[in-house]
């Protein structure tokens, strides 16, 4: 695949669809973004919104709304339909009310011949790429959800309000579900370089005091926190959208934890769940696997039971 117009088709034109929309506009490495949705005054007015912020952006960019014959020649896909989880809800409740939008896009995303990769953010992210990929039937490297990249981010900033050291000087990422089953792999977890663990040890008057099992609830809970506030999120993901594309488009091969098809890695097959993977201009390069201590492999054989609970469920809706 090679990327000539750079061209994004973004399914779905609400909270999140749009700011993913806006994060490409100023990361500046889209030609084109074509929002479609059902309600389409919406999709060309939150076009023409953004529209009106182009002259101040990196690059210039095309940005309206459109339809499936858009997906013909886009490079990429991005699901961002869908119902948004509501206060109290965890992303997994909304699976039924997503599916059943999946069921709309399916025919009409296969009969455009679109030929590029395709990203699922809609929750349940794991649930909803499982089952896009299937009803495709696309190959592995070509559908994805951004997965546990938001939760790493969100990790990311717990542990620098934690050991007051900058974000990125940390080393970390989660994995698992893209909801709260999620884990960490401490073991793996580094700050300039050197394990986590060893500076718990080595100086206790700075790292003895973190609170692992308090890490790991806060980085599972911030996205309930925001929903609770304003009732959606938006900024985050959209940045970690807009980043996987610059990936993508640049070849960068970069290892980025994303939800992808597991094919006996980790001991799992059958289902996409969160794992470190190298992300390049084919989409899926290759999955990373890390050498996980008993008690994280346990958490997330957990994980991975949650989603292929829910996988099966989905399948009968």
């Amino acid at each position: 695949m090679t990327y000539q117009s750079r061209k994004i088709v973004i399914i779905g034109a609400g909270h999140v669809g749009s700011h993913c929309a806006f994060s490409l506009m100023t990361q500046g490495d889209a030609s084109e973004i074509v929002f479609i949705d059902i309600d389409k005054p919406k999709a060309a007015a939150q076009a023409g919104d953004i529209a009106d912020a182009a002259c101040f952006m990196p690059h210039p960019a095309l940005i309206r709304s459109g339809n499936y014959e858009d997906c013909r020649d886009a490079a990429i896909v991005v699901i961002a339909a869908g119902v948004p989880r509501k206060p109290g809800q965890t992303r997994l409740d909304t699976m039924g009310d997503s599916i059943r939008v999946m069921k709309e896009i399916i025919d009409p995303l296969k009969n455009s011949g679109f030929q590029g990769i395709l990203i699922c953010i809609s929750n349940p992210a794991d649930v909803i790429a499982n089952y896009m990929r299937k009803n495709t039937g696309w190959a592995k490297p070509r559908v994805f959800s951004t997965g546990t990249s938001l939760d790493t981010a969100r990790l990311k900033r717990v542990l620098q309000e934690e050991t007051k050291i900058d974000a990125r000087s940390i080393q970390c990422l989660s994995m698992g579900e893209h909801g709260d089953s999620s884990m960490i792999p401490f073991s793996h977890v580094s700050i300039g370089g050197k394990p986590l663990l060893e500076l718990m040890k080595e100086k206790p008057d700075v790292y003895g005091n973190l609170d692992l099992d308090h890490v790991l609830h806060r980085t599972r809970t911030i996205g309930m926190d925001i929903i609770n506030g304003k009732n959606s999120t938006e900024f985050g993901i959209g940045s970690v959208l807009a980043d996987m594309v610059k990936a993508i488009f640049h070849d960068e091969h970069r290892i980025m934890p994303v939800s992808a098809l597991l094919e006996g890695e980790y001991g799992q097959n059958g289902l996409h769940i969160g794992v470190p993977a190298v992300i390049g201009k084919n989409g899926l390069v290759e999955i990373i696997e890390l050498h996980l201590t008993p008690e994280e492999q346990n958490l997330f054989e957990v994980s991975c039971n949650v989603i292929r609970k829910h996988i099966a469920l989905a399948d009968e809706i």
